[in-house]
């Protein structure tokens, strides 16, 4: 299997890790700021892209009113049951879909929002084609994307630790893929070419906080997709990496109540 195959693999035990360690950790703050930007705009029809375990989804759901529907997908199955059983404040639509082949008639929806799943189309510009075909004219797509891996601390020292375990090939999936396509430019490029008008871009900050240097190192080595690639190079190393993960923040950031630096880009771009 190649790096870019496992990369979009969020099976097996990796959603319920990924929702617990996770989302509290690096997701939540961005899902506040999308669901927010997403409000305001009034939306009678919404399409979620890469839904995940659904913490965009139950902001959303918080703060919409009833009548605004809610679509909510994900290229997992695992990823659209497990968000499913956690439930939302009000009723969402959950469905398995390609972003890009995505199920639904042209102008379905008036906003597109997408959290952190850019960087995990193998084809960019055929899924930002899907968005707009998707959204009545006028309509508005919200995404955000990782800036560098050195701008996002945990990440930066888990990948650095995989370095020195595995020093003849190093899983590389944190900065390939999350944190691999912090530039924006080629991203209003593609959006002008599949027929947007990217209106803003925010680079926001964020803390990531935890209550010990285990959860980041649990939620990076085993709920994500560099679970996929440790387990290729040796499957009984996973607990061994995911400790040299934690001695690593601690070393950085101390044992407990452990606080590091985030940050992403943001970018809100309408169809023509």
């Amino acid at each position: 299997m190649t790096g870019s195959q496992s990369d979009v693999r969020f099976t097996g035990s990796i959603p319920e890790l990924y929702e617990q360690f996770l989302v509290p950790l690096i997701f939540q703050p961005y899902a506040d700021d999308l669901a927010q930007r997403v409000a305001a705009l009034t939306p009678e029809a919404v399409l979620e892209v890469a839904a995940g375990t659904g913490v965009v989804t139950r902001a959303l759901s918080s703060r919409l009113p009833a009548s605004s529907a809610i679509t909510a997908t994900d290229l997992n199955q695992p990823m659209v049951d497990f968000a499913a059983g956690l439930g939302t404040s009000n009723p969402v639509m959950w469905k398995q879909a390609d972003a890009q082949q995505l199920p639904f008639d042209d102008g379905s929806f008036d906003t597109v929002v997408c959290q952190f799943g850019a960087m995990f189309f193998p084809d960019r510009g055929k899924v930002f084609g899907e968005f707009r075909r998707v959204l009545r004219p006028g309509g508005t797509v919200v995404f955000n994307v990782w800036d560098r891996i050195e701008h996002n601390e945990f990440a930066d020292v888990v990948t650095d630790a995989m370095t020195v375990l595995f020093p003849d090939d190093p899983p590389m999936f944190l900065a390939r893929t999350p944190h691999g396509h912090h530039d924006t430019v080629p991203l209003v490029d593609e959006m002008a070419a599949a027929g947007f008008e990217t209106t803003a871009i925010d680079t926001i900050e964020a803390r990531s906080c935890a209550a010990s240097a285990n959860d980041p190192a649990i939620g990076y080595c085993q709920g994500t997709p560099l679970r996929n690639e440790i387990e290729a190079r040796d499957p009984s190393r996973l607990i061994e990496a995911t400790e040299v993960a934690a001695d690593a923040i601690a070393g950085r950031f101390g044992h407990s109540d452990v606080d590091g630096k985030i940050q992403a880009h943001v970018m809100t771009a309408r169809r023509r």
